[in-house]
């Protein structure tokens, strides 16, 4: 199966599972796979690394470059791992490309999550930023909300199930 021409945007906090299920469902879909973290400038690695929140202001400029990769990849498509945690960042990730993007919303509890991420080596987001992390989170309403209790493959199928519809 392949779905030309759509951005899907892979959302939810640190630790959710978004580079995962992002790269399992572009290996699916034959399209590329974008982690956000790789396009984070080292201002922000470092930031988040120290265990600092980042700003607004500190995401506008990555929140920009990500969509322009997006709309670089307009026309075959792309599958884009992104936290996305509020509508305003969403807005400017779909700015001119609102027709083409879809969103799909890894959603899990503090608890799961959070054991999730202790069990992370070689991450430079910290545990101890999943709190200010929930605290930013505004749950999408026009997303299609997969549970993370679930494998990441039942999440792929089920992901691809609701894409095909």
């Amino acid at each position: 199966m392949k779905i030309v021409g759509n951005i899907v945007y892979i959302i939810g906090v640190s630790g959710c599972g978004k580079s995962t299920v992002g790269s399992m469902l572009a290996d699916k879909l034959q399209l590329p796979f974008f982690d956000a973290d790789d396009f984070h400038p080292k201002e922000n690695v470092k930031k988040m690394a120290s265990g600092v929140p980042l700003t607004d202001a500190d995401r506008i400029g990555w929140l920009e470059k990500l969509n322009a990769l997006a709309i670089d990849h307009k026309e075959n498509g792309a599958i884009i791992g992104c936290s996305a945690l509020k509508k305003t960042y969403r807005n400017l990730l779909e700015q001119n490309i609102e027709d083409i993007t879809k969103w799909v919303f890894l959603d899990g509890s503090f608890d799961e999550i959070w054991l999730r991420m202790k069990k992370r080596k070689d991450h430079f987001m910290p545990s101890t930023l999943l709190e200010s992390q929930f605290k930013t989170l505004e749950p999408p309403v026009n997303a299609l909300n997969i549970s993370i209790s679930q494998t990441p493959e039942e999440m792929v199928a089920k992901i691809l199930l609701e894409l095909k519809a």
